[in-house]
């Protein structure tokens, strides 16, 4: 299994959540608020003023649990609808997952 991380702006997540829940291969997926911090903030066309001051923009995570066979799916679906540039992920191993 692996865990696919997706941070993104938060004006994005009404579109990855309505994408995600179209993909037969997501069977759920946690949302965490987050905030961004990077060189790579001078380029983002979310930023407002405030937070060019700030020095971080608002951004939401995604976790998704996935079978490994899964996640070239779950990620060519992600890339044809990401807007380039504004959508990063990580893929992580998963050794064990499940309900307490």
């Amino acid at each position: 299994m692996k865990c696919l991380t997706i941070t993104a702006h938060t004006d994005d997540q009404q579109d990855l959540t309505n994408l995600l829940n179209g993909i037969e291969q997501v069977q759920g997926f946690s949302i965490i608020q987050v905030e961004g911090h990077g060189i790579e903030s001078e380029k983002d066309a979310f930023l407002s003023a405030r937070e060019k001051v700030v020095g971080s923009s608002p951004r939401v995570q995604l976790d998704i649990i996935l079978q490994d066979n899964d996640v070239s799916t779950v990620l060519d679906a992600l890339r044809g609808a990401a807007k380039a540039g504004n959508v990063y992920y990580r893929l992580t191993a998963v050794e064990k997952s499940g309900h307490l």
